[in-house]
């Protein structure tokens, strides 16, 4: 009876490394993190990939409660998270794009509560099922977890991510939300922008104009128009945008190239 105790004690100090790990990924990751998917649906999944992969690899034991079982237990947390939060990279630069194209179409007071982001405007709304839908369609919900899975092998227990490479490679990449929503915006806003100069130009011309009535109805119209003529480009930057975090992750666990 002792060593059935023991033996069970044993496979729960294994099995905590991969579902940490996995855990962690499901509370950052885009997709799994949104409130839309419930805690007992995440846990459901971490536990069910976490037993999927339990056999495929040989765990250390190590006593979760000990200076070094902390430790570890911190760094599974850390792997998990700074994977899902490289991605969540993109969906904030998505929101940020959303917001700059309904602050020059004279949206931006039209707000719409997202689950996973808050108080955003309804431009944002839009970009963001893009993107969840762009993400779902080339598969990123399978590469993601094709990642977690490599990342056991090229990040086995016992391995530090936490170093000044990894730190360097993550604060940069934050600089892609808003070069990526600079990138997305930048036609419809700058499109706005010549209105907004015609504009101008008519009320010089005809002072008794009221440009206020005229020129926010016009602003949303010409601004719908362009972003439905910019979804294509807007689309290919956001995939793209998700291509290049990906890859980042693959660098970052240190999982070769395919």
């Amino acid at each position: 009876m002792n060593f059935l105790a023991a033996d069970v004690v044993e496979r729960f100090y294994t099995f905590l490394w991969p579902m940490l790990r996995i855990s962690a990924l499901m509370i950052t990751a885009p997709i799994f993190s949104l409130s839309a998917f419930n805690t007992r649906m995440r846990i459901l999944v971490a536990l069910v990939l976490a037993w999927l992969v339990y056999p495929l690899y040989t765990w250390p034991v190590i006593d979760p409660t000990s200076a070094q079982g902390l430790l570890e237990v911190f760094n599974q947390i850390m792997i998990g998270a700074t994977m899902g939060l490289i991605l969540q990279i993109v969906v904030a630069a998505v929101v940020v794009a959303g917001q700059s194209i309904a602050a020059a179409m004279g949206l931006s007071m039209a707000n719409m509560i997202d689950p996973n982001m808050g108080n955003v405007p309804v431009i944002s709304q839009l970009l963001i099922v893009m993107s969840t839908l762009i993400f779902v369609g080339f598969g990123g919900h399978a590469i993601l977890l094709g990642l977690i899975l490599e990342s056991f092998n090229s990040l086995p227990i016992g391995t530090d991510i936490l170093n000044q490479a990894v730190y360097g490679r993550v604060l940069q990449w934050s600089s892609m939300m808003f070069l990526g929503a600079v990138l997305m915006a930048l036609p419809v806003m700058v499109s706005l922008l010549f209105i907004n100069v015609g504009l101008g130009i008519v009320t010089r011309a005809a002072p008794s104009l009221n440009i206020f009535a005229v020129g926010f109805p016009a602003m949303i119209m010409a601004g719908l128009v362009i972003l439905i003529i910019s979804l294509d480009s807007i689309g290919g930057r956001i995939e793209w945008l998700w291509v290049q975090g990906f890859s980042l992750v693959r660098d970052v666990i240190g999982a070769p190239r395919v």
